[in-house]
């Protein structure tokens, strides 16, 4: 799990082709502006979903955690709450699911709180059980990206 500033996204393009590309989307793009949608950079190798939520309970988010993806998940505006725990440390809830790339888990350890803000990011690995959308104290309106970058 990396947490960073999305000023320094640049920095990160040289750990694969994949994230150059990534990063490059990232760089060129007017990201507030972006609608919400599905966008294509390079197929499945990587690609981009731009979503808005309300942010909710701690209790009613989910641990999750992808075998073939890294996300890279970029707050645009909003706050909030994504914990993070190794995945050997989390109790499997639903079985793995291939056609989604997803797994949950139960809500049993709280993990690594991070407070994410507008213009931070977290990157999580296929290795990194993450729960995202959690609010911090009260809930916000959030604009998100999640880069997906295969690994496998």
């Amino acid at each position: 799990m990396i947490f960073d500033s999305l000023e320094n996204i640049g920095f990160y393009k040289g750990l694969s082709e994949n994230y150059k590309k990534a990063v490059e989307f990232l760089q060129k793009e007017d990201l507030i502006n972006l609608p919400v949608g599905k966008y294509e950079v390079d197929g499945k190798n990587v690609y981009v979903n731009v979503s808005e939520y309300e942010t909710i309970a701690w209790e009613d988010a989910k641990f999750e955690a992808h075998k073939n993806y890294t996300d890279i998940q970029i707050i645009l505006k909003g706050e909030e709450v994504m914990s993070y725990e190794p995945t050997q440390n989390l109790v499997p809830k639903t079985e793995y699911n291939p056609e989604k790339d997803v797994i949950f888990f139960n809500n049993d350890i709280r993990g690594l709180d991070l407070v994410v803000t507008a213009g931070h990011f977290a990157i999580f690995n296929p290795w990194d059980g993450h729960k995202p959308k959690a609010m911090n104290k009260v809930p916000s309106a959030v604009k998100k990206i999640v880069v997906k970058i295969k690994e496998n």
